[in-house]
Protein backbone atom coordinates (compact mmCIF):
# COMPACT_ATOMS: atom_id res chain seq x y z
CA UNK A 1 0.00 0.00 0.00
CA UNK A 2 2.85 2.39 0.74
CA UNK A 3 4.24 1.83 -2.75
CA UNK A 4 0.99 2.97 -4.39
CA UNK A 5 0.95 6.34 -2.69
CA UNK A 6 4.31 7.66 -4.00
CA UNK A 7 3.44 6.46 -7.50
CA UNK A 8 0.06 8.15 -7.25
CA UNK A 9 1.67 11.32 -5.94
CA UNK A 10 4.20 11.24 -8.76
CA UNK A 11 1.41 10.75 -11.29
CA UNK A 12 -0.57 13.66 -9.85
CA UNK A 13 2.51 15.88 -9.96
CA UNK A 14 3.26 14.83 -13.53
CA UNK A 15 -0.34 15.43 -14.59
CA UNK A 16 -0.25 18.89 -13.02
CA UNK A 17 3.06 19.72 -14.66
CA UNK A 18 2.04 18.49 -18.11
CA UNK A 19 -1.56 19.65 -18.07
CA UNK A 20 -2.78 20.53 -21.57
CA UNK A 21 -2.95 24.24 -22.18
CA UNK A 22 -6.33 25.65 -23.15
CA UNK A 23 -5.92 27.90 -26.15
CA UNK A 24 -8.54 29.83 -28.01
CA UNK A 25 -8.77 28.36 -31.47
CA UNK A 26 -9.23 30.55 -34.48
CA UNK A 27 -12.59 30.11 -36.15
CA UNK A 28 -12.60 28.19 -39.38
CA UNK A 29 -14.18 29.64 -42.50
CA UNK A 30 -17.05 27.20 -42.10
CA UNK A 31 -17.67 28.28 -38.50
CA UNK A 32 -17.53 31.96 -39.48
CA UNK A 33 -20.06 31.34 -42.25
CA UNK A 34 -22.37 29.41 -39.93
CA UNK A 35 -22.20 32.13 -37.28
CA UNK A 36 -22.90 34.81 -39.87
CA UNK A 37 -25.90 32.90 -41.22
CA UNK A 38 -27.27 32.35 -37.73
CA UNK A 39 -26.92 36.02 -36.80
CA UNK A 40 -28.55 37.11 -40.07
CA UNK A 41 -31.45 34.68 -39.58
CA UNK A 42 -32.01 35.97 -36.03
CA UNK A 43 -31.92 39.58 -37.25
CA UNK A 44 -34.44 38.88 -40.01
CA UNK A 45 -36.69 37.01 -37.59
CA UNK A 46 -36.67 39.95 -35.17
CA UNK A 47 -37.49 42.37 -38.01
CA UNK A 48 -40.34 40.15 -39.19
CA UNK A 49 -41.80 39.85 -35.70
CA UNK A 50 -41.57 43.62 -35.24
CA UNK A 51 -43.38 44.19 -38.56
CA UNK A 52 -46.08 41.71 -37.65
CA UNK A 53 -46.53 43.26 -34.22
CA UNK A 54 -46.84 46.78 -35.63
CA UNK A 55 -49.17 45.58 -38.37
CA UNK A 56 -51.39 43.89 -35.77
CA UNK A 57 -51.58 46.98 -33.58
CA UNK A 58 -52.73 49.17 -36.52
CA UNK A 59 -55.66 46.88 -37.26
CA UNK A 60 -57.23 47.33 -33.83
Amino acid sequence: MMRDQPASRAMRDANRAFKPVETKKEMTDYAKTQQSLHENRERLKAERLAREASKGSHRE
